[in-house]
């Protein structure tokens, strides 16, 4: 687990290994979201990006007749 210290502008610094497992690059939008107590940073893709994350799914799923 990585810990980091708050500046007091209330900035943050991602570890290293973080960014690096997460591809974060600089300019990179990340969205932060604040859940439970906890403050969650998801970093923003584009669509372009996430083309083909799904290749090989199965999309033979049973679906309800008002639905089609």
């Amino acid at each position: 687990m990585e810990t980091v210290t708050v500046s007091p502008k209330y900035q943050i610094v991602i570890p290293r290994r973080v960014r690096e497992a997460l591809g974060i690059e600089p300019g990179q939008k990340v969205q932060v979201i604040a859940y439970q107590n906890r403050i969650e940073l998801v970093p923003v893709r584009s669509a372009r990006s996430l083309r083909g994350f799904l290749k090989g799914i199965d999309p033979s799923v049973e679906r309800e007749a008002d639905r089609i």
